[in-house]
């Protein structure tokens, strides 16, 4: 009966919100802005960091005097309490914002909705996903070669994944744990066969297998780690501006992994979702992304971060093909035991 009634409830919520999310009109800001003020905040599930969340909310709240409440959570974490809440009818998310193929398990939860903005016109054709617009990249981060230039000389740089084959990189390279879309990308982009022998014999190399994108960048910063082979650029480009001896180069084909940003179904707050989720996608949100060294998915904000060739992972592996890769890696660089991810 408790299910009857809420599925009752949410029908002409759900008819509602998408009015409001698709709404085109001439006073469509006007609209946007005053119901968001009489929403009067707006409830964010995000990996994002908590002093990340604290600045945007301070400028959102600035600029439209509407409040950001930002809940911190791994990407698995997310998915689980808007699923436990969804079951329960609970008041939860206006606004997720995590790692793509997480947001596409909440799509096909039915969690997110479609929506507009106008600053879609601004966005890399890669910040779309194929077939619908329920969910839509926010930022990006690229896998990259990253060395120390202590102890790696520009002249002996990899130019090509074939050349990390060489002996002389034997004890001198180090992997990211957690990096199987990557890994899977890039094993596909080469041709199955092709990809699994290159990585066979990568692993024959016994890398050094650390877990986080942060610690493999400080390692090499420190000398520890001469080059980490899948680091994110903005990690290794955070510590080349603090003076660290750091640098990185990209390998083609270069790959990076989206987090998106999607408004929520039943959001109780449908003026305030969709008003921060155009707001985190404008010039205002993809500028602080740029000052907080991230890759903004938009094309209107210049970065030396996306000055390269570069394609970004297909969401869809991770939900439709996430067993069979995560195996594979496994048996590669785990010695079979399971990844452990806290994304």
């Amino acid at each position: 009966m408790l299910a009857l009634l809420a599925l009752l409830y949410a029908a002409p919520l759900v008819a509602a919100n998408r009015d409001i999310y698709m709404y085109q009109g001439a006073d469509r800001a006007e609209r946007l802005v005053a119901g968001a003020k009489k929403d009067g905040q707006v409830v964010l599930y995000s990996t994002m960091t908590v002093q990340d969340g604290r600045a945007l909310a301070a400028a959102f709240e600035k600029k439209y005097g509407v409040k950001l409440v930002h809940w911190r959570g791994s990407a698995e974490k997310i998915v689980q309490r808007a699923l436990a809440e969804a079951r329960s009818a609970h008041d939860g998310a206006d606004v997720f914002e995590t790692s793509s193929h997480r947001m596409e398990a909440l799509r096909r939860e039915q969690l997110l909705e479609d929506f507009y903005t106008p600053a879609f016109a601004e966005l890399s054709p890669a910040a779309f996903a194929k077939g619908h617009r329920q969910w839509v990249a926010a930022r990006f981060a690229f896998f990259v070669l990253g060395y120390n230039t202590r102890l790696v000389t520009a002249s002996e740089l990899p130019a090509t994944y074939e050349d990390l084959l060489q002996p002389r990189w034997n004890g001198r390279l180090a992997i990211e744990s957690t990096d199987v879309l990557w890994f899977a990308a890039l094993v596909k982009s080469m041709g199955e066969q092709k990809g699994l022998a290159f990585f066979r014999r990568l692993a024959a190399m016994k890398p050094s297998v650390r877990n986080g994108h942060i610690l493999g960048a400080q390692l090499v910063a420190s000398g520890e780690i001469p080059l980490f082979i899948d680091a994110y650029n903005n990690n290794m480009e955070t510590l080349k501006r603090a003076g660290a001896p750091v640098d990185w180069q990209a390998l083609a084909p270069a790959f990076g992994q989206a987090s998106a940003i999607g408004v929520a179904k039943h959001s109780r707050r449908p003026h305030a979702a969709l008003l921060f989720t155009e707001f985190l996608l404008s010039r205002d949100g993809q500028e602080f992304f740029k000052s907080v060294n991230r890759v903004p998915s938009s094309l209107a904000v210049d970065t030396p971060l996306n000055k390269f060739p570069h394609e970004i992972i297909d969401a869809s592996i991770a939900l439709d093909e996430g067993e069979k890769w995560d195996k594979l890696w496994s048996q590669l660089f785990l010695g079979g035991k399971p990844v452990e991810r806290d994304e």
